[in-house]
C-alpha cells in the first residue's frame, strides 16, 4: 500500500475556535477540500493543552517496600519514531536496527525516593551517568533491592556506532544512582524480539544477547527459488482466524531466524560474563526459586504462514544456573489446528511454571479433550506437579483434575492453594482450595459463581513477597483459630464500586471487613500489601497497604496505611488539565424498552447550568457487550466517583468545546439460554441506543437534534450500524479503526464462534457494509494505515468508504500513515482530534434545529435486511477470497498485589 503521508500543516494552519457551555463553538475555517486535505492539521487550544500536558510518571517500589521509583515519560511522540523501517514477521513488528519490537514507549528518567519512617518519602535521587537523551527500557529491581537493571539506546548517529541504535544492559546503584554499562564489551547488545534479561541472583543477570557472530541481514533475493505454495492434501479441517503480519515465504523464515536468534549470556555485576548454551530463538528465561535451575522456551521450524509465532513448535528445557542441560520437558508441534470455539486451547504441555512456594518444582496442565473446546469430557483438564530433577522412573504427580478450563493458580504454601476454572459458553468460574501437600485433604470449592455477575465477586487474594522474591497469597494471623487471607475486590454495587479488604476464613468462609472505600466522596482502591515480611504469617495489627484515592474532581494520589486508621499521603501529583478541574460527571441509570437495566457515564462541562445554558450538543461514545443474562447486563460497573481520566483520543477532550458527553452507556447484546447474543444484534443495538438518546433529552442536557455517537474497533462497528439502522437517533457519526464486512471474517469475529457458513445471515445482517445505502447521516472513518489488530485491516475502512460514496453518503475517509490499531504519534493525534473536532461542528453543533422523532422506539422497515439481500450475498459467498481475522480485542487485568 503506498504510503499517505502528506506534509506537515504548521500550527498556524487551523484558526482556534471559542466555545462555552452553551454548545456556541465556532466551525473551524473551511477554505475548500483543498484545504482540508492538504496535511497534518491541530486542534484548538482548549484540546491541544489538554493532549500535550506532561504526563505524570509511572511507579515501581523496591523488593523491600522501602524506596520508590518515579519513571519519567516523555509527551507523544513524533511521527518520525512511527516511520522508522519495520519488518513484519510472525505476526510481530520488528526494528531492525535496534533488534527489538518495534515502536516501544520509554522513559527519560529514573527518580528514587525512599520511603521515611512516618510514611511520607523522601528527596528525588536522580540515576545518571548514561548518555543525555538515552531511551530507558525494561527497568527491574535487582532481588534484593540494591541494584536497578534496564536499557539504554539512543538515538541514530548519537552513539558512536554508526548509526546503530541497538540496546545496551546498565546497571545502577540505588544508594548512588550512578549507572555503568553491564557489559564492558561495546560489542555485546540486547536481543528483545522477545524475551530480554533477568536477574538471576542478587550479583547475576541472565541476558539475551545478539550474536557476536551474527553476519549482515539477509538480502532478498532478486528472484525467489520458486513459487508460494500452500497445501491441505490431507483434507485437515484447519479454521483459523487470519491474523496480520504472517510470515510470507522462505525469506521471512530467515529474517526470523536472524533478528530472533539470542545467545544467552551470564554476566555479574564485577563485569565478568559468559556465554551459555546454544543460539536459539529463545522466548521465555525463567530462574527457579532457589536459583539452582532455568526453564528455557524457544521456538522452532517448521514455521507456518497461517498463524503467528505463538503457535510455533515449542520447546521448553530444564538448565543448571550455569548453562548445563538437565532435561527436555516438552516439544510441541505446530499448532495450526487449534479449533476456533473459545476455550479451546493447545494440546500438550501448557501454562509450565514454577511453584513460587517451593524451591525448584514445576507445574503444568494438560488438557484431556484434546485442545477442542466443544468436546465433553471429564475431566477436561489436569494440573501436573513435579520437581526440577526427579528420580528415576519417577512420574509427574496429577495436583488436581478440572471439568472446566484451567484458568490459574494463586499459591500459598504445603497446605493451601487456590485454583481457578472457567467456562466462557456458560460465563461460569470456579476458585477450588486444595491442599498441595496432603492429599489427604479432598479439594472443595469456594467460590462457584458467574463471572458476568460482578455483584458477587469475593476479590482475589492479596500476595506477599517472600524470601525468593516470588509472591505467595499473604496469610495472616488472629487470636481466633483459622487460615486467614486476605481479599481485595471491586466491591460492585446497585450504587456503583465500592472497593473493600476483607478478612477471609478459608475453612468456614466467615468474611470480616477491614477496609473499605470512602462511599460519598472518594473512590480508593488497594494497590498493594506493603507489610511483607521473608516468611510467616503477617501480624493483623500492623498490616500496611498502599492505597489510591480520587474524586471526580481530584486525580489518583497515593496513601500509605497502617490499619485500621492511619493514613499518610505520599503523592502530590498535580492535576494534568485544571481548565478541566470543576467537570461535572454522574453515574446515570435508565431502562431499555424490554425492560434491560442500563448504566452510564454522563459529563457536562464546567459551571454548566441547565436552567440558564439550555440544552449542549451531545457525544456518545461506547463500545457493546456480550452477555448470558439480562440480569447481569444491567449490573452497575465502574464507580461515579472515580477521577475523569482523559486520553490523547479521549471523548471527554469535547467537554472543553462545550459538548456533553455519555461515555461508555452500555450496549449490551444477549443471549440467554440455547439462544446466541448475535442473533439479535441490530434489534438490541438500536434499542440500547434509543434508551441512552432519549435518557439524555429527558434531563434536558441533550438537544435533541445535536446527538453524535462514536467508538474505536467494536464500538466503530457499533456507531456504523446505529446509522444504518437507526438514523433517526443521531446527527452524524464517528468511526476509528473498524470493521464493517463481517464476511471478511469468516471464521468468527468478537465473541462469535460460529463460522459464516454456519451463520449466513447473522454475518450479513450484522455487517454495516451490505446496508452502507441506508447510511444518510454524516459519518467520519478513521484508520490506522498499519492496522495490526486481527479483523480491522485498513482494507475494511477503505471498502466501506467506496461502498457509502457509491450511494451518495456523505462520508470521510482519514488514513494515518503507520499508524496501528490505536493512534500514538502527535502529528496523527493531533490530526484525528482536529477531523473529529471539525465534523462536530458541521454536522453536529451546526445540525438543524428542527426536532426529529427522537422517542421512535421502532425502526423504520426500510433500515431492515430483507431476505432477498440476505440471499445474494450468500449465493456469491462474499465475493473476494481475500479475508481478514477476528477483532479479538483482550483486556489483561494485572494484579494490583504484584506493583
Amino acid at each position: 500500500m503506498s504510503c499517505r503521508l502528506h506534509r506537515l500543516a504548521p500550527a498556524a494552519a487551523f484558526e482556534d475556535g471559542g466555545g462555552g457551555p452553551n454548545g456556541s463553538v465556532n466551525s473551524s475555517p473551511d477554505d475548500g477540500e483543498s484545504s482540508l486535505d492538504g496535511g497534518y492539521q491541530l486542534p484548538p487550544p482548549d484540546i491541544r493543552c489538554i493532549v500535550d500536558s506532561p504526563p505524570l510518571p509511572a511507579l515501581s517500589f523496591s523488593p523491600k517496600r522501602d524506596k520508590m521509583l518515579f519513571l519519567k515519560r516523555r509527551a507523544l511522540p513524533p511521527l518520525a519514531d512511527l516511520a522508522r523501517p519495520e519488518e513484519k514477521l510472525a505476526g510481530i513488528r520488528i526494528d531492525g536496527n535496534c533488534n527489538t519490537r518495534s515502536r516501544m514507549s520509554f522513559h527519560t528518567g529514573i527518580g528514587i525516593h525512599s520511603l521515611m519512617d512516618d510514611g511520607t518519602l523522601g528527596p528525588e535521587k536522580a540515576v545518571h551517568g548514561f548518555p543525555d537523551g538515552a531511551k530507558l527500557n525494561f527497568v527491574s529491581w535487582s532481588r534484593d533491592g540494591q541494584h536497578l537493571s534496564f536499557t539504554i539506546r539512543c538515538d541514530e548517529g548519537d552513539n558512536g556506532d554508526n548509526g546503530s541504535s541497538k540496546l545496551d544492559v546498565w546497571v545502577a546503584d540505588v544508594e548512588t544512582g550512578k549507572a555503568r554499562p553491564l557489559f564492558q564489551s561495546p560489542d555485546i547488545h540486547l536481543n528483545a524480539i522477545f524475551d530480554n534479561f533477568v536477574w538471576v541472583n542478587d550479583s547475576t543477570l541472565l541476558v539475551c544477547t545478539i550474536p557476536r557472530s551474527r553476519g549482515a541481514t539477509p538480502k532478498k533475493p532478486l528472484v525467489p527459488p520458486g513459487p508460494k505454495i500452500q497445501s491441505n492434501e490431507q483434507k485437515d479441517v484447519v479454521q483459523v482466524r487470519t491474523y496480520q503480519d504472517l510470515l510470507k515465504d522462505e525469506y521471512d523464515e530467515i529474517l526470523l531466524d536472524y533478528y530472533a536468534t539470542s545467545q544467552l549470556m551470564l554476566a555479574s555485576l564485577d563485569g565478568t560474563h559468559k556465554e551459555i548454551g546454544p543460539p536459539a530463538v529463545y522466548t521465555s528465561i525463567d530462574p527457579s526459586p532457589d536459583k539452582k535451575y532455568l526453564m528455557i522456551s524457544s521456538i522452532h521450524r517448521p514455521y507456518s504462514y497461517i498463524v503467528p509465532c505463538g503457535r510455533f513448535p515449542k520447546k521448553v528445557d530444564l538448565w543448571t544456573a550455569d548453562g548445563k542441560f538437565v532435561r527436555e520437558m516438552c516439544d510441541l508441534p505446530l499448532a495450526e489446528d487449534i479449533p476456533i470455539a473459545f476455550n479451546s486451547v493447545r494440546r500438550g504441555m501448557r501454562s509450565i511454571n514454577w511453584r513460587p512456594d517451593k524451591p525448584s518444582t514445576l507445574y503444568w496442565v494438560e488438557t484431556q479433550d484434546g485442545g477442542d473446546a466443544k468436546v465433553e469430557v471429564s475431566p477436561r483438564d489436569i494440573i501436573y506437579t513435579q520437581s526440577a530433577e526427579p528420580q528415576e522412573e519417577e512420574k509427574p504427580e496429577i495436583l488436581h483434575k478440572l471439568d472446566l478450563r484451567y484458568g490459574g493458580i494463586s499459591w500459598g504454601d504445603v497446605s493451601l492453594a487456590l485454583v481457578y476454572e472457567s467456562w466462557y459458553k456458560t460465563r461460569k468460574t470456579r476458585t477450588w482450595v486444595i491442599s498441595p501437600g496432603n492429599k489427604e485433604v479432598s479439594p472443595r470449592i469456594l467460590f462457584d459463581r458467574s463471572s458476568e455477575d460482578v455483584y458477587s465477586d469475593p476479590g482475589s487474594p492479596m500476595l506477599r513477597r517472600t524470601s525468593s522474591g516470588t509472591y505467595v497469597i499473604a496469610k495472616i494471623k488472629k487470636k481466633e483459630e483459622g487460615t486467614y487471607i486476605l481479599l481485595n475486590g471491586s466491591g460492585a454495587t446497585p450504587e456503583g464500586n465500592i472497593p473493600f479488604l476483607d478478612l477471609f476464613e478459608i475453612t468456614t468462609g466467615a468474611k470480616e471487613r477491614i477496609w473499605e472505600s470512602d462511599k460519598e466522596k472518594y473512590y480508593e482502591t488497594v494497590v498493594a500489601l506493603m507489610s511483607d515480611q521473608p516468611d510467616g504469617d503477617l501480624d493483623l495489627d500492623q498490616l500496611k497497604i498502599l492505597t489510591s484515592k480520587e474524586s471526580k474532581t481530584e486525580n489518583p494520589q497515593y496513601y500509605l496505611e497502617c490499619l485500621p486508621n492511619k493514613e499518610v499521603k505520599i503523592t502530590n501529583f498535580p492535576h494534568p488539565y485544571p481548565q478541566l478541574s470543576n467537570l461535572q460527571k454522574e453515574m446515570i441509570r435508565y431502562q431499555r424498552k424490554d425492560g434491560v437495566q442500563l448504566t452510564a457515564t454522563l459529563y457536562l462541562p464546567p459551571n454548566y447550568n441547565p436552567s440558564k445554558d439550555g440544552t449542549l450538543p451531545c457525544l456518545i461514545w461506547s463500545y457493546p457487550g456480550e452477555f448470558k443474562s439480562k440480569d447481569a447486563a444491567g449490573q452497575v460497573r465502574g464507580s461515579p466517583n472515580e477521577f475523569a481520566g482523559i486520553g490523547p483520543t479521549s471523548p471527554l477532550l469535547w467537554l472543553a468545546r462545550g459538548f456533553a458527553i455519555l461515555s461508555g452507556p452500555t450496549i449490551p447484546i444477549i443471549g440467554e439460554g440455547d439462544e446466541e447474543a448475535n442473533d439479535r444484534y441490530v434489534e438490541q443495538l438500536v434499542a440500547s441506543a434509543e434508551a441512552a438518546v432519549n435518557e439524555v433529552i429527558r434531563r434536558g442536557v441533550a438537544h435533541p437534534n445535536k446527538i453524535a455517537v462514536g467508538g474505536h474497533s467494536y464500538g466503530a462497528f457499533m456507531t456504523a450500524n446505529l446509522l444504518a439502522h437507526a438514523p433517526h437517533l443521531f446527527s452524524c457519526g464517528i468511526a476509528r479503526s473498524g470493521a464493517y464486512n463481517r464476511t471478511l471474517t469468516p471464521f468468527g469475529f468478537q465473541n462469535e464462534e460460529r463460522t459464516l457458513w454456519e451463520a449466513t445471515n447473522i454475518y450479513v445482517e450484522m455487517s454495516p457494509f451490505i446496508a452502507a445505502n441506508k447510511i444518510k447521516k454524516p459519518i467520519l472513518l478513521i484508520h490506522g494505515e498499519e492496522d495490526n489488530n486481527p479483523g480491522t485491516l485498513t482494507m475494511q475502512s477503505d471498502r466501506f468508504f467506496n461502498a457509502l460514496k457509491g450511494h451518495g453518503a456523505l462520508c470521510r475517509l482519514v488514513v494515518l500513515p503507520f499508524e496501528s490499531h490505536g493512534y500514538s504519534a502527535r502529528e496523527s493525534i493531533m490530526h484525528v482530534l482536529w477531523e473529529t473536532d471539525r465534523w462536530l461542528q458541521k454536522f453536529c453543533i451546526n445540525a438543524p434545529d428542527t426536532v426529529s422523532d427522537i422517542n421512535t422506539s421502532k425502526v423504520d422497515e426500510s433500515q431492515k435486511v430483507d431476505d432477498s439481500e440476505v440471499e445474494v450475498v450468500s449465493a456469491t459467498g462474499g465475493g473476494e477470497s481475500e479475508t481478514a481475522g477476528l477483532a479479538h480485542e483482550v483486556l489483561n487485568l494485572l494484579r494490583r498485589s504484584f506493583l
